[in-house]
């Protein structure tokens, strides 16, 4: 049960990683606002890319997990990871 409870808190930290990487990306790299530039974004078919720019930050998190010895924790943050992937490929072939 506890080690259900770790991936949780990996998958979150995970998700909110790729979220806040995506949201930094758009206001450091975006002349437009946030809803601006997602909606030009999908409208264009960049979605994919603009997402896996954000899951960077995943990275930080897993190897962050891996040197804290939380390897359940880091296991989320990968199964967020192949969501994200999951989630562009979908981009990618119905856009």
């Amino acid at each position: 049960m506890k080690n259900k409870k770790e991936v949780l808190i990996g998958f979150a930290v995970g998700i909110i990683a790729n979220t806040f990487g995506t949201l930094l990306y758009i206001l450091a790299f975006s002349d437009l606002g946030i809803v601006e530039t997602f909606n030009a974004a999908v409208s264009q078919g960049h979605v994919g890319s603009l997402l896996a720019l954000g899951a960077i930050l995943n990275l930080v998190a897993f190897f962050g997990f891996l040197r804290l010895k939380r390897d359940y924790r880091a296991r989320g943050v990968m199964i967020a990871t192949l969501l994200t992937a999951l989630v562009i490929l979908y981009y990618k072939i119905f856009s």
